[in-house]
């Protein structure tokens, strides 16, 4: 994907767009609202899917961390299958992720399941490396998301191009104008990031690190309608965007 085509006006035939970085309120402590509330907005405002990255177990999780594995996965995963459940209700598509947290340095992890996590405690007190190949051995993809953010949360911006598959190039947090909540106003954060990604030939993604019903219009544009978590992570990987929204305009 060209930089070029970030935030343009494009005209295609098919357009199915996917919100890919978002948090409820059952799996984030950041989160501002419900799961089911949030699968109604983005189906008003006409998304095809939008995928679920709660924080992870060392990230801002809203889950007891002191509770036992499976009660915390279950509990973590509430937020998913609540959204899962109303989506098939109303005819929205919805992936499961989550937001993994090292001292600040986040990635979005795409592709695997509760079931995975259930098997694979080993997961919760990974290093960067480790977690890179426990996913990989799963099936799953790495996205650094918001490599370049600067804020009180992230002591140092770290980098790690060998143990990620892609970088999240645009995060319409730093660039949407649409949505003043939640716009940071530093699109030279996705500059950075674009820039990045194309010097380490990394795939890329973009997301609206949603947090609420208010719609800040991130996300990934398709030709095609994916199939699931998997067919997401082949059709990253392939380049098959045509848009990375940024949140400068309505795309609907």
């Amino acid at each position: 994907i060209m930089p070029s085509l970030v935030g343009s006006e494009m005209c295609i035939r098919d357009r199915y767009i996917y919100e890919t970085h978002l948090h409820t309120s059952e799996g984030s402590a950041c989160g501002r609202s419900r799961a089911i509330d949030i699968v109604d907005a983005y189906k008003a405002a006409g998304y095809t899917g939008i995928i679920i990255t709660d924080h992870f177990f060392y990230g801002n999780t809203a889950v007891d961390r002191s509770l036992p594995w499976g009660e915390w996965v279950n509990g973590f995963c509430k937020g998913y299958e609540n959204a899962l459940e109303e989506g098939n209700r109303i005819g929205l598509q919805v992936f499961f992720g989550w937001e993994s947290g090292y001292k600040g340095t986040e990635f979005l992890i795409h592709g695997l399941d509760k079931d995975w996590l259930l098997a694979h405690p080993e997961i919760r007190d990974a290093d960067v490396k480790t977690q890179y190949e426990l996913v990989h051995a799963g099936g799953g993809m790495v996205i650094h998301a918001h490599p370049f953010r600067e804020a009180p949360y992230i002591p140092e911006i770290r980098l790690f191009p060998e143990y990620v598959d892609g970088v999240e190039a645009v995060n319409a947090t730093h660039s949407g104008t649409l949505t003043k909540s939640r716009c940071m106003g530093h699109p030279e954060f996705n500059d950075r990031a674009i820039d990045y990604a194309d010097r380490h030939q990394l795939a890329k993604t973009a997301g609206s690190d949603q947090h609420s019903t208010e719609m800040v219009y991130g996300g990934m544009v398709f030709e095609r309608k994916l199939k699931d978590s998997r067919d997401f992570i082949k059709a990253v990987l392939g380049g098959e965007a045509v848009e990375l929204l940024d949140g400068t305009r309505n795309p609907f």
